[in-house]
This record gives structure tokens, C-alpha cells and sequence, in this order.
């Protein structure tokens, strides 16, 4: 009697709030395989109610198999216990491969403590550059990428980027942006949010603004400098600011007033995706903001001096205006007179993203 296959043993990486909207789509479409059997660990990098568990509901993402429930810590602290907790997962499990998405400190801890155990490593999402070495995240997406095995990538500058960085074009597949197979997905579900009517706002007649970024919240100067822009734009129309933990707390201990700007917790996926879809124009530091309100044709402007997806600005929906406030109250004068022309979108943000990675997958393991 012939014994029975040996399914390939796939550990899934969740650690922050944008890694959710990317594994939700791949566990789904691996579940799918019986070739395959997976295990979901979460690093608990994210691990506030809002920022973490409500993702888990609403986009049916299996309990976590393993959950490190790190926390916070700067990024030595909380690079350093990912690694050391995983590796521990490793030695136990013995995975035929790990996929780590984005470009958090639980990508490259998971990623480093895979290859150093001769296990092949997928990085979804790769290639991606913002040529800013200040950024705690360009590193992440670099050496993530200089030590992966497959290169999932999401649009064309990040193919153009592994191969100007010497990484064999055997290993890199352009498969397009998993983040987009979740929103189109979870769209209709998302229009079913009464968050609008809580808030009382009406189509787009309101923007909304994110903050996260460490060169944008850490500093004490920078994040004031910004909350007075935002209190500026909202004496031309309503800003709504679901303000991250850490954005909050500094807020608090500096004791910066932000005036008439709607201050909210962290938001559910589905109530952000919502109003987000209806803002007359989003202000955000975030790279997956860019990439969302691309498909979902809303007006960005990034509160950076550059963006790691370039094609957001090609495709005329992001405004890269950094942090001066005269740029930003141009631009923002300018959406209210007249928005963007509707953006062309690429070809592989197409929500089939995910059944792609496993066909890629499939052939290689």
C-alpha cells in the first residue's frame, strides 16, 4: 500500500495591521490546495483590539495558530523577541516554507529566522522602494528581499528594482497587490457600515487623515506642524483622523490641540474602507492608503517626501505634497475645485492576485 503524500507545511506571517488585508486572501486561496498545509502565527507587533483582533473577524482570518503577543518596543526590542519567538516556532514545526508579507519588523525577524534554518522564504509584496534610508521600512523591504527565495511583487518599479539590485529574475514574479484582492472582495460588505451616519457625514463632503509614520509622529515639531495643517484644511470641510496608538499618546503627552478635527480610535476594516471610499480626499503617510484609494479612485495626497509606489502617482490619484503647508493647502484648494481624472489601474490589481501566488507556488515546492 502506497503511503500517502506528504502535504507541504506553509507558516503564514501576521504581525501588523496591513499584514491582515494581505494574508486573509493567500490562507484563503492555500486552503484550497490539499498539496498544502498551513499554520498562521501572529507576531502580535499590532496587538491593541482595533488594530489587531477586529481584522481577524471581519475578514474571516483564521485564529492564529501561534500568537507571540509581542507588543510594543522599538524596532531593536521588538525585532529581537520576533526572532527569538519564531525561531523557537521553526525548530518545532520544520516548515517547507514561510511567507512574510509587507515590510513590518515582524517581515524581516520571520524572514532572517527562516534562512538561517535553510527554510525557503516567500516575500509578498517585494521590490518596493522608497530610496529613504531614514525609513525603519525601507530596510525591512531590503534585506526581506535580499534574503527571500520568491519575490511577489506588486507592480512594475519593483520588478525593475530586484533586477537593478542584482536578484536573479528567476525568483521574481509579478503577481500584482494582494491588498487589493481583499478590498474588492469585501467592498459590498463594506458599503453596509453605518459609520458615515455615526459620524454624521455625508458623500463626499469630508476628508480623511492618517498618521503613523515615525518621521511624522515621533517628532514633536513634526506632528505639530502637520495637526495645524490638518486644522487649517478643516476650515474648508470636515477631517476625520482615526488616530493611531502611538500618534494618540504623543498627542496627549505633548499636549498638541487639534482643534475641529475629528479625533476617532482605530477603525474596523470594513468602516475604514467605507469612508474612505466616500471622502472627498484622503491626507495620508500610509504606502496601502495609496494603493486603496487608487482602485477606489479618491483623491490622495501622502504626507511624505516620497512614496515606494510610484505607480499611485502615475496612475493620478496620489499627490505626493510631503509635510509643507502651504503644498498642502494648494493642493487640497485645487481637489475641491476640481478632482483628478479617474485612475487607470494596473492590470494585475485585478483581485485574482492570491490564486496566482499559489499557482507560482504550487509549480516551484
Amino acid at each position: 500500500m502506497a503511503s500517502p503524500i506528504k502535504k507541504l507545511k506553509i507558516i503564514f506571517v501576521a504581525g501588523a495591521r496591513p499584514n491582515f488585508m494581505k494574508v486573509a486572501p493567500l490562507m484563503e486561496e492555500f486552503k484550497k490546495c490539499p498539496e498544502f498545509s498551513t499554520i498562521l502565527v501572529h507576531t502580535g507587533q499590532h496587538y491593541d483590539e482595533k488594530m489587531s483582533k477586529v481584522f481577524f473577524d471581519e475578514l474571516k482570518i483564521p485564529r492564529p495558530d501561534i500568537n507571540f503577543e509581542i507588543g510594543a518596543g522599538n524596532h531593536a526590542v521588538q525585532t529581537g523577541k520576533i526572532l527569538i519567538a519564531f525561531d523557537d516556532v521553526l525548530e518545532r514545526e520544520k516548515p517547507d516554507l514561510v511567507v512574510v508579507v509587507g515590510d513590518v519588523n515582524s517581515t524581516i525577524a520571520c524572514a532572517l529566522a527562516a534562512v538561517k534554518r535553510g527554510v525557503k522564504v516567500a516575500h509578498v509584496e517585494a521590490g518596493l522602494r522608497s530610496f529613504d534610508w531614514t525609513m525603519p521600512e525601507e530596510i525591512n523591504r531590503v534585506l526581506t528581499d535580499r534574503i527571500s527565495d520568491f519575490l511577489f511583487c506588486t507592480e512594475d518599479s519593483a520588478v525593475k528594482n530586484l533586477r537593478a539590485e542584482g536578484i536573479s529574475k528567476n525568483k521574481i514574479f509579478m503577481t500584482g497587490n494582494v491588498m487589493i484582492d481583499t478590498l474588492l472582495k469585501q467592498k459590498s460588505a463594506a458599503e453596509k457600515s453605518n459609520v458615515l451616519k455615526e459620524l454624521k457625514l455625508s458623500d463626499k463632503k469630508y476628508a480623511v487623515a492618517t498618521l503613523h509614520r515615525p518621521s511624522n509622529v515621533d517628532d514633536k515639531n513634526a506632528l505639530n506642524k502637520i495637526i495645524s495643517t490638518l486644522k487649517k484644511v478643516a476650515g474648508k470641510l470636515p477631517v476625520v483622523f482615526p488616530v493611531h496608538p502611538r500618534t494618540k499618546s504623543h498627542l496627549l503627552t505633548w499636549g498638541i490641540p487639534t482643534g475641529k478635527i475629528y479625533i476617532l480610535d482605530p477603525l474596523g476594516y470594513l468602516d475604514f474602507l467605507k469612508l474612505v471610499s466616500h471622502a472627498k480626499l484622503v491626507m495620508t503617510d500610509s504606502g496601502g492608503i495609496q494603493e486603496e484609494t487608487t482602485i477606489l479612485g479618491v483623491p490622495c495626497l501622502t504626507l511624505r517626501e516620497n512614496t515606494e509606489r510610484p505607480v499611485t502617482v502615475k496612475c493620478g490619484t496620489n499627490e505626493i505634497v510631503g509635510t509643507d503647508e502651504k503644498k498642502i493647502l494648494a493642493a487640497v484648494e485645487k481637489i475641491l475645485k476640481k478632482p483628478p481624472a479617474k485612475a487607470k489601474t494596473s492590470k494585475f490589481w485585478d483581485g485574482k492576485v492570491s490564486a496566482r501566488i499559489v499557482k507560482v507556488l504550487s509549480a516551484k515546492l
